[in-house]
């Protein structure tokens, strides 16, 4: 198969002059063929219910580069761009919200354009692919390797912003009330913009070498925890919120366990039936659209989700549109801005989070060039994994500079390219258009912050769910020898132990002097062995370099039990009692008789 333009050397091939690609351009635009060619539309609605008789036909396949209707590509990049929102928006909720760092509603719903828009941008340089002048090395992976914003990041920001307000970092009102703190959200997306630069130079080692460092069995654990650690917030969330609100005892309710607040509208006690049920609406339908669901409906199933508890939600009176009315009209990068600096607490477990996006973007891409029908090892697929880990840290880079929290390449879109059969890049740009357009009409994000915390903790814990699983997966590629399960206890249990108990490691320093760095210092380790995914990656690292592997741990296909252990020697056995016996049939049958009671 053809794969421009991924060339390790110079393409011989002449390039199109201006003429051809305008002309191709007009055909496009003007061609029954060019704008919605002959594909079978009807495949992508076509719901899954027991009725309906299923097409034997598969819709065609689209490579890379092959010629694609432009229609069909608005609307298959339209279904990437729904496939990517929910993961896309969850972050800048999070993080802007009681959980996080309290900012104002304006603040928020910037974000959360501004999270679109960029997304659009930068998946765009994944999706292009530049080649460094003069050197073998590129930028880009040439795929439908899109990018959003991490999930990864969520439990170090969080665990970070407690710290801050803490220590002081951030202020707090006399009654203990969190005060919105934009300085340590400039703290988070400056440190990270340094932090950054680890993935850009890891990028020009080798892949082999990369996989040898950090391969599935340290992965694999990290990103499990990452997951479960992300769970609590979503579940908090599902029964009525996680911020000041998540206090609710049992006992009579007071102003502080009323969520979302005191005056909100249909302001319930947290946990309350109303707020389970509203949550449970969502799932419930993510489930009925992957069962039931045409290939568009399960690639949309989270979004379709969020859109039934969303009207549910309305129509029984839980959105409040005081904030979608003063939103702005459009919005763009830069219409607000924070306070660029370095947290120096938080610069190991980010370090550790820019490791973790790596071996994500490395996997991730793997699975994109195996949908897309491409090769999957040798120099060309080095080269798309040195050009999209290089990419992810440059756009982990720009995201701070944008002010985004790092971005991570998104594989929920494999899935959108194995449904669709589309591996074509148009497709990937259209998705770009999209999520361009959701970001500068602000109205949209505002209508996306005003959601009910109950529907969106329905969908969350449904993705960060999706994120345990994959860490899981990745585990189960890793052969259980005594060493690698050993190793993975040892890791797990801490990385466990943190999640389940997070201020294990509160007092156990207890300096209170003035010098502000050796503070910092002990912050820094806190916080570090209070994350748990941290704890994780970095005890599987140690481990997997220091542990060797036995020749005994060797796993030994075909002889696991008893029962089949000794059942080539007792063939054997019975073929030398045959040839012995030649034409013998009384023997010949006994031992027939006998293999088949073995």
């Amino acid at each position: 198969m053809e794969d421009s333009p991924d060339q390790i050397v110079p393409s011989k091939t002449p390039k199109r002059s201006f003429s051809d690609t305008s002309t191709a351009l007009i055909k496009a635009f003007t061609t029954k063929d060019g704008l919605v060619g002959n594909y079978d539309y009807a495949f992508l609605f076509r719901p899954n219910l027991p009725f309906m008789r299923r097409s034997r036909r598969a819709a065609p396949f689209f490579g890379l580069n092959e010629h694609m209707p432009v229609f069909l590509a608005l609307l298959l990049g339209f279904q990437h761009a729904l496939s990517m929102l929910a993961g896309i928006i969850t972050p800048p909720i999070i993080l802007a919200g009681q959980g996080g760092v309290n900012l104002p509603l304006g603040d928020a719903q910037y974000l959360v354009s501004t999270s679109l828009i960029v997304c659009g941008l930068l998946s765009s340089i994944q999706i292009t692919r530049f080649h460094i002048y003069k050197t073998p090395y590129y930028i880009g992976t040439g795929l439908i390797s899109v990018v959003g914003t991490s999930f990864t990041v969520i439990p170090v920001a969080t665990g970070a912003f407690a710290q801050m307000y803490a220590t002081g970092y951030c202020p707090t009102a006399a009654d203990g009330t969190k005060l919105p703190c934009p300085k340590g959200y400039g703290a988070l997306i400056g440190t990270g913009t340094v932090c950054a630069l680890l993935e850009i130079l890891l990028s020009f080692t080798r892949p082999n070498m990369l996989k040898k460092l950090f391969p599935p069995l340290v992965t694999g654990p990290t990103v499990t925890l990452i997951g479960i650690s992300l769970i609590e917030s979503g579940f908090a969330n599902w029964a009525g919120g996680s911020g000041s609100c998540f206090v609710h005892d049992g006992s009579s309710p007071t102003a502080a366990s009323i969520c979302p607040s005191v005056g909100a509208p249909h302001a319930l006690p947290w946990g309350s039936a109303e707020f389970i049920g509203l949550g449970f609406s969502v799932f419930v339908t993510i489930i009925i659209c992957e069962r039931f669901g045409s290939p568009m409906m399960k690639s949309c199933s989270v979004v379709l989700g969020l859109l039934v508890g969303c009207i549910i939600a309305g129509a029984t009176g839980y959105f409040s549109h005081s904030g979608i009315d003063s939103a702005p009209a459009a919005s763009f990068i830069w219409v607000k801005t924070f306070p660029l600096s370095i947290y120096g607490p938080i610069v190991l477990p980010l370090l550790a989070v820019y490791i973790v996006l790596m071996m994500e973007a490395i996997g991730d891409i793997t699975a994109t060039c195996d949908v897309s029908r491409l090769e999957v090892e040798g120099k060309l697929f080095d080269s798309r994994i040195q050009g999209g880990v290089l990419a992810d840290g440059i756009n982990g880079l720009l995201s701070g500079l944008l002010t985004i929290t790092p971005l991570s390449t998104f594989a929920q879109n494999n899935g959108v390219i194995a449904l669709t059969r589309c591996a074509n890049r148009k497709a990937g740009y259209a998705c770009c258009f999209f999520l361009l357009i959701m970001g500068i009409f602000s109205k949209f994000a505002a209508a996306l912050v005003a959601i009910p915390s109950p529907v969106l903790g329905g969908m969350t814990t449904f993705l960060f769910s999706a994120v345990a699983i994959s860490g899981i997966r990745i585990i189960s590629t890793v052969p259980f020898t005594r060493r690698n399960r050993f190793i993975l206890t040892a890791a797990m249990s801490l990385g466990f132990g943190a999640t389940l108990v997070p201020n294990w490691f509160a007092y156990v320093f207890t300096y209170e002097g003035d010098n502000r760095a050796k503070q910092g210092f002990f912050n820094a380790i806190e916080l570090v062995c209070e994350t748990g995914f941290a704890l994780t990656a970095f005890a599987a690292i140690f481990l997997n370099l220091v542990l060797q592997e036995e020749v005994d741990d060797e796993v030994v296909e075909g002889k696991q039990t008893t029962n089949t252990a000794d059942d080539e020697a007792d063939k054997e056995e019975w073929r030398r009692i045959e040839r012995r016996s030649g034409e013998g049939g009384d023997v010949e049958k006994g031992g027939e008789g006998m293999e088949e009671k073995i």
